[in-house]
């Protein structure tokens, strides 16, 4: 018989039994502890509930059972996608080989602690800066291809291509089926929205689903699909349809609308209306070119009833009617100008030819001259024999000085 205490070798290995047994004891000495996660699976038969539960933060699952007389127990109802929290003793089946967790008690996670851890990812993630309203992009007038990330044939996915269609016939979508609820959620509708952002033909993003409770919606806090979505390049409208409690995608998101119809009217023009618009604006650019050119018209009318421009020749003939009355007066002044110089040039004259020697010789005097040019003041400048020049008043005369003349006028 061998030593129940011999360490297993190749020579002794031990039973598959004895090796089941010793996992058991193991792990009923852990005894009961309690545990957080969610609900991913809840099935119920013969009373006896099987169900899974995940861990909130990595990918870790664990079975486990809630026997009836448990079960009977519960105060409340609970159901897949539950936050919990429970008291559980591993259990390991000796026979099947297969560990589950034996519930003893089951809580839902209460609602003031949920909203206290989302209110911390929320102050974390805004401190980051992922809230701020300068990071968010304007959504395109008429987006080409809107993509949506919704789940598959959902009310949500119905609403926003009918009401889109209706407002924009023409419009395109690319629908990426998710998850949007569940342990699988966050991670779906995250590798959608990183899907549709590197289609470069995408000009927008919506994220639908409508509605739901507290619990459910909790998954659009995911602070790794919260941070994806801030990461997005292309605009992002969170249509969860949430008012009370609102998830944190809708506050990264670039719009958040109040339900998948609303994000369809905020992101899709209406064709009617934008056409309504257009009429609008053209009736108003008419009636104001119209008025412009009216106003013109009157403008030009009141210029061309003046009468420079009534008549063309009313500024040509008023001037020239002027111009003669100035062309008389300069001719008058003119005249009386001369007039007054001619009166001026004969007094000058006249006071010219009283002073002049040449009034004296038309007297009768001459002037007579040396033939050196010398003129002769008296008779003793003048020798007989000497030939005299004498000057008259209407020209010359050459004489002699007689001897005797000088002589009788000496002597006179």
């Amino acid at each position: 018989m061998s030593d129940p205490t011999a360490p297993a070798t190749a020579e002794a290995p031990w039973p598959v039994a004895r090796l089941s047994h010793e996992l058991k004891g193991y792990i009923d000495r852990l005894g009961t502890v309690w545990v957080e996660g969610e609900i991913t699976q809840w099935g119920v038969s013969g009373g006896n509930v099987y169900g899974k539960l995940k861990d909130l933060g990595i990918d870790a699952t664990v079975s486990f059972t809630v026997w009836s007389s448990t079960r009977a127990k519960l105060t409340s109802d609970f159901a897949q996608g539950d936050r919990v929290i429970a008291l559980v003793k591993p259990n390991f089946w000796v026979k099947g080989g297969t560990l589950t967790m034996q519930v003893y008690e089951l809580r839902h996670v209460g609602l003031g602690d949920l909203l206290e851890r989302l209110e911390k990812l929320r102050t974390k993630l805004a401190a980051e800066g992922l809230f701020a309203v300068d990071r968010k992009v304007r959504l395109p007038f008429l987006p080409q291809c809107i993509g949506m990330v919704t789940g598959k044939d959902s009310d949500a996915e119905k609403d926003v291509l009918r009401n889109a269609q209706l407002r924009w016939p023409e419009v395109r979508f690319r629908v990426v089926h998710a998850a949007v609820q569940g342990d699988r959620a966050a991670g779906e509708v995250a590798a959608a929205i990183r899907t549709l952002d590197a289609d470069p033909e995408i000009d927008v993003i919506i994220v639908a689903r409508g509605g739901g409770d507290f619990q459910n919606l909790l998954v659009f806090s995911d602070e790794q699909l919260v941070r994806t979505a801030a990461a997005c390049v292309t605009p992002l409208v969170s249509a969860i349809g949430h008012e009370a409690d609102r998830p944190l995608l809708d506050e990264v998101a670039d719009l958040r609308a109040s339900t998948p119809t609303d994000a369809a009217k905020r992101v899709v023009p209406d064709v009617a209306e934008e056409l309504a618009r257009v009429q609008q604006a053209r009736a108003r650019i008419a009636m104001r070119v119209t008025g412009l050119i009216t106003h013109e018209i009157d403008r030009i009318s009141q210029l061309r009833s003046r009468p420079v421009l009534a008549d063309p020749r009313t500024l040509v003939d008023s001037r020239a009617e002027e111009l003669t009355r100035w062309v008389a007066r300069g001719a008058e002044l003119m005249d009386y100008r001369i007039e007054r110089a001619e009166l001026r040039t004969a007094e000058l004259v006249g006071q010219l030819r009283a002073l002049s020697p040449k009034r004296t010789l038309e007297r009768g005097y001459a002037i007579a001259q040396r033939a050196d040019g010398a003129i002769l003041r008296v008779a003793d400048d003048a020798a007989p024999g000497d030939r005299l020049v004498l000057t008259l008043s209407d020209g010359r005369v050459s004489t002699t000085v007689d001897p005797a003349a000088v002589e009788a006028a000496t002597r006179d």
